[in-house]
């Protein structure tokens, strides 16, 4: 039944997703006391007054459906955070021109620019060496051989 309830939830955000084109869902988390967390992302970002739109029209879809009678579930739509690692083509897309780091299937790491996605894979420019002898590298990475991927900021 909490799968039904989930697909259900998800059906409802894709549907108020298609106001916000610019927006696309990236995962959704389930807690055991029916807390839904909701990671949102947006190919320009992600404002606060979406976050709040959306948040409120899909908790009324919710409410409304009475799927949960006594009103036991709450619910939180956000951004995923700048921690979170990428789990979409998109939002590899969103991010090109910002520095990587990459964590292979053998948990070896790169860090570098984000040039170009295609539909296989990445290409990242990095550094090899230090001074005079750092040699500027181009890198194609395969989607199948990242294990994660993180925007790295800069302070």
């Amino acid at each position: 039944m909490a799968e039904d309830k989930l697909q259900q939830i998800q059906t409802w955000l894709e549907g108020i997703l298609t106001d916000y084109p610019e927006l696309f869902l990236v995962s959704i988390k389930v807690k055991p006391t029916n807390n839904f967390k909701i990671f949102i992302d947006g190919d320009n970002g992600f404002s606060i007054d979406s976050c709040t739109r959306i948040n409120r029209r899909l908790y009324k879809a919710i409410e409304e459906s009475l799927i949960y009678p006594e009103g036991e579930f709450s619910l939180e739509v956000s951004s995923p955070g700048v921690t979170e690692p990428l789990k979409l083509h998109r939002q590899y897309t969103k991010n090109i021109g910002r520095d990587i780091e990459i964590v292979f299937n053998d948990d070896t790491a790169k860090i570098g620019t984000l040039l170009t996605v295609a539909e296989e894979d990445i290409i990242i420019e990095h550094t090899e060496g230090k001074g005079k002898k750092a040699i500027v590298q181009q890198l194609v990475i395969p989607f199948t051989n990242i294990k994660s991927a993180i925007i790295q900021i800069k302070f």
